[in-house]
């Protein structure tokens, strides 16, 4: 039922959208090539960036650049900061192309909203968001990676940017407990980053201790995914990733003024116990059994946004 609900909203929003004409909005091209021109914006953005943000093949998209450039639209020139990268700029007749384009799209969704009662548009505004957010929520890729993997240390060195801004006293990575790259590598343990679009957005590590529960760190979500579930989302997959292991139980530390991760955490089944390290920021532990099917864990209906985080991000000790 769920997937034949969702293929028919694709049906109809494709269809009510012109996205099945040739000439999208009458402008005499494709929506994949306008959709370049709003992508590609008044300010140029690198070819390799704008084929992450649309999850685009290379030679797809050389194809469409070039369809783009024989209409006078669009031009590749090598990067200023590095001449091994293509950019991608609208000419003059690209930008005031991308004007005519806002315009068209603003009288479609006019006419989209103008047969309905003040009532149903009000719904259907309201219905967008949240589709638009779930989709966005289920576009975040999250993979195992090397804790020395550049994308792992961009992803750590957000997290203590955030504590730092966060804990009452700032916050001194040099002077918390250590997770060293061996304690979060195969097999002493693992290290999740989650991506959107090619942007790290998220990350979380696990240190394995034998017999002895695991140890989570270094939860972290940016602020530009918060209230898409992903914070609830790592903490599951790396609770997955212990019990995979063989781990019985996890553990972590957390500060007092992260209100938002110690709130996830009781909802998601973790009890406070008596500290088991000297974290010198730390003033809750908690731990969660992993002995429990996971069919157990009261489940949360997806579209119940998680509560947003009182600053810039989502983050746990």
């Amino acid at each position: 039922m769920e997937i034949e609900e969702l293929r028919a909203f694709n049906r109809t929003v494709t269809e009510r959208i012109g996205a099945l004409e040739d000439r999208y909005l009458n402008t005499g091209r494709s929506l994949a090539l306008d959709r370049l021109l709003w992508e590609i914006g008044r300010e140029g953005t690198d070819v390799r960036d704008l084929r992450d943000r649309l999850g685009l093949d290379s030679g797809y998209l050389s194809r469409q650049l070039r369809a783009l450039e024989g209409e006078g639209l669009v031009t590749t020139v090598p990067s200023p900061e590095d001449a091994r990268v293509r950019r991608a700029e609208l000419t003059d007749a690209g930008s005031a192309e991308v004007g005519v384009l806002d315009a068209l799209s603003d009288d479609l969704v006019r006419a989209i909203l103008r047969p309905l009662s003040a009532r149903q548009r009000t719904e259907l505004v309201e219905a967008a968001g949240t589709v638009r957010r779930l989709f966005t929520a289920s576009a975040i890729e999250i993979g195992a990676v090397d804790p020395a993997d550049p994308a792992a240390r961009y992803a750590v060195d957000q997290y203590f940017a955030v504590l730092a801004t966060r804990f009452d006293a700032g916050f001194d990575a040099g002077t918390t407990r250590a997770a060293r790259d061996d304690e979060m590598r195969a097999p002493n343990g693992t290290f999740l980053v989650a991506r959107l679009k090619g942007e790290v957005v998220g990350c979380v590590g696990l240190k394995l201790h034998g017999g002895d529960p695991a140890e989570i760190k270094r939860l972290w979500v940016a602020d530009s995914t918060r209230g898409l579930g992903l914070g609830r989302r790592l903490l599951a997959e790396i609770e997955d990733a212990a019990r995979a292991a063989g781990a019985r139980a996890v553990q972590l530390d957390t500060n007092r003024s992260l209100t938002e991760a110690i709130a996830l955490y009781r909802s998601a089944g973790y009890r406070e116990i008596p500290a088991f390290n000297d974290e010198p920021y730390a003033h809750h532990w908690f731990e969660k059994s992993l002995e429990q099917a996971a069919s157990a864990e009261p489940s949360q209906p997806e579209s119940r946004r998680e509560a947003p985080a009182p600053a810039t991000a989502e983050v746990a000790r």
